[in-house]
């Protein structure tokens, strides 16, 4: 798949997802610093699936209308190790159960709920 990781995204994520054949842009390598609807333009014109631990992306895309990315993936919960977001976005992708194109997933540690992103008219 092919992700931007926002800046909070643990680099030793980055790097795991990587390592299993994943495309993954890192605002903190490459943009540290940038706002987060710099973040949304890019993963919507590169398509991406924005990673984050930022909980303002939704009222970014819901309640501002802003630009729809490729998808997001909220994790919301504290991860006790760099290498715990990466493994359980890794478990929910091979068990191919859940899409994330298109769109806002909320991953908790018992739970994953989701949200259409439609585009704005």
């Amino acid at each position: 798949m092919v992700f931007l990781a926002n800046e909070n995204f643990p680099l030793f994520s980055i790097k795991l997802l990587r390592n299993a054949g994943h495309n993954v842009a890192s605002v903190i390598e490459e943009t540290p610093g940038a706002k987060d609807l710099d973040i949304l333009k890019r993963a919507r014109r590169e398509n991406r699936i924005v990673l984050t631990f930022d909980r303002d992306y939704g009222e970014l895309i819901y309640r501002h209308r802003s630009f729809i990315p490729g998808g997001i993936v909220y994790f919301r919960f504290d991860p006790s190790t760099p290498e715990e977001p990466a493994k359980i976005l890794s478990k929910i992708l091979k068990e191919g159960k859940v899409s994330l194109l298109g769109k806002f997933t909320v991953i908790a540690i018992d739970r994953i709920r989701q949200r259409t992103l439609h585009e704005i008219k």
